[in-house]
Order: structure tokens, then sequence, then C-alpha cells
């Protein structure tokens, strides 16, 4: 269970269902700095991508990488992968470093998919958006809290299904465990882009889609230093207020508090209410009753329902975004809706209020 317990290493699995041919799509990979890597790369190699490049400056990640991908061949720099005939290139490098390994994988003629956040300045933005309409090519950012978990792909079909009528809020509560051996640039706000950017653009992405909207605008957010005096200028706390565009309100909450007691890296949850009842995802752990994730509460005019959701529905995104950059279609996640996500999650980590705390005890 250790891999639960620790985030940065949490890669989950799912079942093998190809929606391609071998060596018709060719994935290769720039940038190891964060484990995300491993989840990105086993949801893609379970819907039939092939990984076959890796370049990081660290050969010992290398390494370690091609140990779970055997397929991959260490590449020995970025502009190798760039320049070969793999379709899309994934990353996870320090996240002030993934919007530039994006603009040089868009216009290298290739796909991008980037774990979060996938920018940190306005100004990578910005580029992005420009080269996806210049060049074609799609970009996708991994927000494994709702596309990695499988009782919040189930709570979707059950939102589609009316089971709680309306959506009229969604809150979301992303806590995660600080740990040990961070690295330096873990706690340079400059270069892991603020809670907010990091960690925060999860709980924006949910809060968006399960209002059903489209677009929202950050009503008010917060960021704070509660308990790190070490670092003065990290953010072990963040929260926001969302409206969104079709009158759903949101709330979320982000921190890096997470007891060394508890079972997995995170007590991940969302709240979903509607107009006829109202969803619980319990997203890692069942606090005190189970040790395994996936779980769902469902309450309306029914009653009251647990639903374990593993195994029920899988992880469709990433076979439908193979299938988005091979056929030119939109139905994994459409790209405007990226690069607002994106877009929103700066925007609410510039205009933070900064919290004062006064130790008392």
């Amino acid at each position: 269970m250790q891999e639960k317990k620790d985030g940065a290493t949490y890669a989950p699995k799912g079942e093998k269902h190809a929606v391609c041919a071998p060596d018709e799509f060719k994935v290769g990979v720039i940038g190891l700095n964060h484990g995300h890597i491993y989840g990105m790369c086993n949801g893609l190699s379970e819907a039939g991508a092939d990984i076959s490049l890796v370049y990081d400056p660290d050969t010992e990640k290398v390494k370690a990488f091609i140990e779970k991908f055997p397929t991959a061949k260490a590449a020995s720099s970025r502009e190798e992968v760039l320049n070969s005939d793999v379709k899309m290139i994934a990353t996870a490098a320090i996240p002030c470093d993934r919007g530039d390994i994006g603009i040089d994988a868009l216009k290298h003629g290739k796909d991008f998919f980037s774990d979060k956040p996938s920018v940190t300045s306005f100004e990578q933005l910005n580029e992005l958006r420009s080269l996806t309409k210049l060049t074609g090519h799609r970009f996708f950012t991994y927000f494994s809290e709702r596309l990695h978990v499988e009782a919040s792909v189930y709570a979707e079909q059950l939102i589609k299904e009316g089971k709680i009528g309306k959506v009229v809020q969604v809150m979301g509560w992303g806590p995660h465990r600080l740990g040990k051996n961070r690295p330096d640039w873990f706690f340079e706000p400059e270069r892991y882009g603020g809670i907010i950017t990091d960690i925060g653009c999860h709980q924006i992405e949910q809060l968006v889609f399960f209002s059903g909207a489209e677009d929202a605008r950050i009503v008010t957010s917060r960021i704070g230093n509660y308990n790190n005096s070490e670092h003065p200028r990290f953010q072990d706390f963040g929260d926001a207020t969302l409206q969104c565009a079709n009158g759903v309100t949101g709330y979320f909450r982000v921190d890096w508090f997470t007891p060394d007691g508890l079972g997995a890296w995170g007590d991940g949850r969302t709240l979903i209410i509607g107009t006829e009842g109202y969803i619980e995802i319990r997203k890692y752990i069942d606090v005190a009753n189970s040790a395994e994730g996936d779980h769902i509460y469902l309450v309306n005019k029914d009653g009251e329902r647990h639903i374990p959701a593993s195994g029920k529905c899988g992880f469709p995104f990433f076979g439908r975004m193979i299938r988005d950059c091979l056929d030119g279609t939109e139905n994994a996640m459409k790209q405007s809706y990226v690069l607002r996500i994106m877009e929103l999650a700066l925007e609410a980590q510039t205009n933070a209020q900064w919290v004062e705390y006064t130790d008392q005890l």
C-alpha cells in the first residue's frame, strides 16, 4: 500500500482496451520529475498506445521508467524525441517547464499530453492556444482526480441518468500528503506554479465539468502558509469559490495537511448537490471503513446507496484522447475547455488573497 500513501508515485491501472492498431499511436516521453507520468502512460498503453521513447537528464529515472515500460527506448536528448515519428509527447517535467515542452511538441507536429499543471504562466497558455489553432494538433492535461478515478467516471453516468436531478452546487476537497524528500523546486512558487495552479486546477476542472457548464468565473480565492515556515514562500493551503456560466456554484479547498495515519495520500472527495438528491465521491479511501478507493454515496428519492465503483466503467478518457488525435474529433475533452480550465487556475492563483496566519498555540 506504500504507493497509495504517496501521491507522487500513485499510478492507477485499468483494463486493456486498445483503440488503435500496434504502432499506430507512438508516444514519446520528455521529463520524469513527477510520478504521475506512470499513471499517464499506464492509461495510454492500456488504450493501445506504444510508449516508444523517453528522455530525462537523470539516467536513473530513465532506467526506472524503462523497467515499467520496456517498449520504451532511452533517447539521447529532448530533440531526438521531438524529431522522431511519435504522434504524441507526454510530460511530467518540473511544472514551469511543461508549457515550453508543449510548445515545442506542437511546433514539431506532435500532440501534447501534460501532467497537471500543464502551464504556470499566461504566456505559455497563450502560446499553446495560438499553436493549437495554427497547427491543428491537440493539447491535453492529465486531470487525474476525475479522469483516472473510476468513482468520478461512474458519478458522471449517474448524473446523466438523472439520479440527482439538476446539479446546483459542486464542492471539492483535495488534501495531499507533503511527505519527505521533496525536491527544491517543489517549494518554489515560480517553479511549481502555486498551490491553486498546481493541485487546484484538478478541483476547478471537476467543478466546471460536473456543473454541466463550459465556463465559469472565479469569485474569490485565497492561499497561505500555515505550517511550513522553513519554506516561507511555499503555499500549503488554498481555496476558491466559483460561479459557473449556468448558475451552478462551486467551492474547493486544497492543502498539504494529510496526516501520517491516513492510509492514502489524501482523502479526496467531491460532493455534487442536485435538485433531487446528492452524490458524494470518496476517491481514494473510505476513512476507518475501507482502505480501497472508488466509493460513491448516492442519496435520492429511492433512499441511500453505497456504490463501490471499482470495475464498473474503467477509464475511457485515454482511448477517446487517442482517437481524437487520430480522427480530429473532440470526444475526450474540447480543446477550448482544456485551455479555459488552466486559464481559470492561473486567474485564481494570480488574484488569490494571502491569508496571514498567526500561531496561537
